[in-house]
C-alpha cells in the first residue's frame, strides 16, 4: 500500500512539474535544454507510467505463434522504378554494428553483435511484433565486404540517395569503424556517404546517459584537431556527400561539446589548412532544437522519434509478459506532429521515421511506437517532400532517413520477415508526385473481388449485371486446390480475371485484405466485394447471397452507387439495407477478438451501440477507407484454418470491424438504399433471419 500511495505521489508531482513547464513560455530550444538536463539529473524521479492490462490465454497465441512468417502487405524485391530526376535525396542513417569487435567481446560475451539483441526480443503485449527479424540480406556479418555492397545496390533501386554512417570516436579511440574503412577502400561502392560523430558517452543502457559508462569521451581542443584529422580521408572521398559543394558532417550532440564553436572554427581551419576547403557542419535535432548558429554550425537535421510526446497507449495494451514496464506510444502522432512543424528561419534538413521499437535492447522495457506502416510512412514522406521541401533549391533538398539498419530499435528500412520489402517500395512510393484521379463522369470505376469457394455458386456472381461493365476489373479469389475450376468457370463465360489462391484459411476475409492492400497500392479506389456465400449450417443459406447481390450489383443498383462514391468523396462503404446490424448486438464469442482488433489497429473511436457492421460481409468500400485494417499489416497465422466454424473466428471479429475502419478513417457508411436515392429497409427488424442477437 504504501509504494503504491509513494508512486501516486511522484506521479502527481512529476504531472504537476510537466504542466507547469509546458505552460510557461520560453523559446524551444530552452525548453528542450532544460528538459534533457533535468532527464540526467532526476531521472529516478520520474513516474513508472500506465502500466497495461493482464493478458490470457488467447493473447499469448497470439503474440508467440511466430516472427518469420509473411503478414498480409509482404511485399518482394521489384525491378527498380524511380522517377528521373529525384526529387529528394534521402540519406538513411546507417548502424555499423553488425560485426564482432574485442570491446563488444568484454562487455556482453565473446561474438556479441546487434543481431544477439535482435534475436532475443520477446513480444511483451498481444499484437507485439517481436522479435523482428531480417529477410534477404540476413543475419548479416559487416566484415564480409559482399554486404555492403549489396546494401548499396538496394539503397539505389529503391531511391535511397546517400547513407549516414554513425562514428564512434572517442578521445583517439574508434570503434566499429572496420566497415566504413572497408566502403572507403571499395571503388565498386558508388552510393554517396556522411558521416555523423555519435560524440555521447557508450553506456550499458544504451542511451548515452552518464551512468554505467563502457568508454566515455575526452572532448578538448587536442581531441577536436585529431578527430578532423583521422576523418580527413573520408571528407576527401569523391562518394562523401557535399551541400553547397562542402563535405556534410554531423554532430549528433553538439550540446555535449564544452565549446561547439571553438570545435567548429578548429575544424573548419583544418580543413582549409589541408587542402578539403569548407565543409558544412550539422547536428541532429535528437535532443534540442537550436538554432545551429548557436553552436557556430550551418544547418541542423530533424531526428524523430526524439523531440515528441504523442499519446501513451500503453494501458490499453492486453501483456503477455505480466512484468512488462516499457512505454507504448502511437507512431501516428509522432508522424503528424512532425508533418506539421513550421520550418524554422534557420537550415533544417527534415526527417521521417520508418517505426521505432527498442525492445530488443531493452528486455521487458523497451519504448514501442505502435502504429507505423508502410504507407503511413509513406504519406509522411510524401509529404516532407512535396510541402516542407516546397521552394527549395536543389542543394537543400535533403531528408534524412532514420534508419537504414538500427534493427535493435526497430527502425529499419531493409527488408524483413513479416513484411519484405514494403518499407522499401514504400520509400519508392513517395518519391513519385502524388495523384488522385479526376472525378469521372458516368459510373465510377471499379474493381470487383470474388471469393469462390462454392465454385458452382460462381457462375451466378459471373452473371450479376456489373459485371457485364468491360470496364470493371474482376479479380477471384479462391483455394489451390480449386483454382483449375474457377479458372475453367471464367473461360465457360469467357471472362478475363486476374484468379489468387490462397491456403483455406480465413475464409473470404483473410484473402480480401491481401488483394485489398495490393489494389490500393496499384491506385485503384472502389472496390465491391463479393464471395459464393452458401451458409450451409442455414437451411436457406443461398437466400443470403441472393439477396445481397441483388440490393448491391443489380441492374438497377450498381452505376448508383458507383456514382454515389464520385460525388460524395467521403463515403467510404456502402451496405446492403437491412444487413447493417449493430456490432454490440452480434459479438457473442467474436468479443474478444474484436477488442483486440479495436487496439491492435488502433481506432479513436469507441464501439458503442451506434457501430454497425454488414453482415454477411458483401459491400462496397472505398479502399482508402479501409487504410486503419489494411495498414494494420495482420498476421496471416492469426486466422484459423477451415474448420466449419460458425463463428467466433478471427475472421468474423474482422467483419465486425470493417465499418469501424471506415468511420474512424474519417468517412461514412450508408445503405445501398440510402447510395442510390431510393425507399429501401434501412435497418433489419427484431429478427434478422441469418445470425442470432447475442
Amino acid at each position: 500500500m504504501t509504494s503504491r500511495l509513494n508512486e501516486g505521489l511522484r506521479t502527481l508531482l512529476f504531472n504537476s512539474l510537466r504542466a507547469a513547464f509546458r505552460i510557461t513560455p520560453m523559446p524551444e530550444r530552452v525548453r528542450d535544454r532544460l528538459r534533457q538536463s533535468y532527464l540526467e539529473r532526476f531521472a529516478d524521479t520520474l513516474p513508472q507510467g500506465p502500466r497495461g492490462k493482464h493478458g490470457d490465454a488467447t493473447g499469448e497465441r497470439r503474440a508467440r505463434v511466430r516472427a518469420d512468417a509473411p503478414a498480409i502487405g509482404w511485399l518482394p524485391r521489384r525491378p527498380p522504378d524511380l522517377p528521373s530526376p529525384l526529387p529528394a535525396t534521402l540519406v538513411a542513417f546507417y548502424l555499423p554494428q553488425f560485426h564482432t569487435i574485442p570491446e563488444n567481446d568484454a562487455w556482453w560475451g565473446a561474438g556479441f553483435t546487434e543481431w544477439r539483441n535482435v534475436s532475443r526480443a520477446l513480444p511483451q503485449f498481444e499484437g507485439h511484433a517481436q522479435p523482428r527479424l531480417p529477410a534477404d540480406l540476413g543475419f548479416y556479418d559487416l566484415r564480409n565486404p559482399q554486404v555492403m555492397r549489396d546494401q548499396a545496390t538496394l539503397a539505389r533501386e529503391y531511391g535511397i540517395g546517400a547513407f549516414c554512417f554513425y562514428y564512434y570516436w572517442f578521445g583517439g579511440k574508434t570503434l566499429l569503424e572496420a566497415p566504413l574503412q572497408q566502403w572507403l577502400r571499395d571503388e565498386s561502392i558508388d552510393l554517396p556517404f556522411c558521416l555523423c560523430w555519435a560524440n555521447e558517452n557508450w553506456s550499458r543502457r544504451w542511451d548515452g546517459r552518464a551512468d554505467d559508462i563502457l568508454i566515455g569521451q575526452q572532448h578538448s581542443a587536442e581531441d577536436d584537431l585529431a578527430f578532423i584529422a583521422h576523418i580527413a580521408p573520408y571528407l576527401r572521398d569523391r562518394r562523401y556527400l557535399r551541400v553547397d559543394g562542402r563535405p556534410l558532417l554531423l554532430v549528433y550532440r553538439p550540446g555535449l561539446l564544452p565549446e561547439p564553436r571553438a570545435t567548429a572554427t578548429r575544424w573548419r581551419t583544418w580543413c582549409r589548412e589541408n587542402g578539403i576547403g569548407e565543409i558544412h557542419i550539422a547536428y541532429t535535432q535528437s535532443f534540442d532544437r537550436a538554432d545551429p548558429m548557436d553552436y557556430g554550425f550551418d544547418a541542423a537535421v530533424e531526428f524523430p522519434p526524439n523531440l515528441a510526446t504523442p499519446t501513451n497507449v500503453t494501458a490499453d495494451q492486453s501483456l503477455v509478459n505480466p512484468g512488462y514496464r516499457g512505454q507504448v506510444l502511437d507512431w501516428r502522432e509522432l508522424a503528424d506532429d512532425y508533418r506539421r512543424r513550421p520550418l524554422p528561419n534557420y537550415r533544417l534538413f527534415p526527417g521521417v521515421n520508418c517505426g521505432w521499437d527498442n525492445e530488443a535492447r531493452r528486455s521487458g522495457a523497451g519504448r514501442t511506437y505502435l502504429h507505423a506502416a508502410p504507407r503511413r510512412y509513406r504519406d509522411w514522406l510524401r509529404d516532407t517532400i512535396e510541402r516542407r521541401l516546397a521552394g527549395r533549391a536543389a542543394s537543400d533538398r535533403l531528408v534524412f532517413v532514420n534508419a537504414w539498419n538500427e534493427w535493435a530499435e526497430g527502425a529499419v528500412l531493409e527488408p524483413d520477415a513479416r513484411l519484405g520489402h514494403a518499407w522499401l517500395q514504400a520509400t519508392r512510393d513517395a518519391l513519385r508526385p502524388s495523384s488522385r484521379p479526376a472525378l469521372l463522369r458516368g459510373p465510377r470505376a471499379a474493381c470487383v473481388v470474388i471469393h469462390a469457394w462454392y465454385v458452382e455458386a460462381l457462375d451466378e456472381l459471373l452473371s450479376t449485371p456489373v459485371l457485364a461493365d468491360p470496364a470493371i476489373r474482376l479479380i477471384v479469389t479462391t483455394s489451390p486446390d480449386r483454382e483449375r475450376a474457377v479458372r475453367a468457370a471464367l473461360a465457360a463465360r469467357d471472362r478475363h480475371a486476374e484468379v489468387e489462391a490462397f491456403e483455406n484459411r480465413g475464409r473470404d476475409i483473410l484473402p480480401f485484405l491481401h488483394v485489398a492492400g495490393r489494389l490500393l497500392d496499384e491506385g485503384e479506389e472502389i472496390v465491391l466485394k463479393l464471395h459464393t456465400k452458401r451458409s450451409v449450417h442455414l437451411d436457406d443459406g443461398h437466400l443470403w447471397r441472393e439477396e445481397l447481390l441483388q440490393r448491391l450489383a443489380s441492374a438497377s443498383r450498381h452505376e448508383a452507387i458507383r456514382n454515389a462514391f464520385g460525388t460524395d468523396v467521403k463515403l467510404g462503404l456502402v451496405a446492403p439495407e437491412g444487413h447493417l446490424l449493430a456490432v454490440q448486438s452480434y459479438l457473442g464469442a467474436n468479443r474478444p477478438h474484436v477488442d483486440y482488433l479495436h487496439t491492435r489497429l488502433g481506432l479513436r473511436r469507441p464501439l458503442d451501440g451506434e457501430t454497425t457492421f454488414p453482415s454477411g460481409s458483401m459491400f462496397w468500400a472505398r479502399l482508402e477507407a479501409l487504410r486503419p485494417l489494411l495498414d494494420a499489416h495482420l498476421d496471416t497465422w492469426e486466422f484459423e484454418g477451415e474448420a466449419g466454424q460458425i463463428d467466433g473466428t478471427f475472421a468474423h471479429a474482422v467483419e465486425r470491424m470493417f465499418a469501424a475502419c471506415v468511420e474512424d478513417a474519417g468517412f461514412r457508411v450508408a445503405t445501398a438504399a440510402q447510395a442510390c436515392g431510393v425507399a429501401g429497409e434501412t435497418a433489419p427488424g427484431e429478427t434478422y433471419p441469418y445470425a442470432r442477437r447475442n
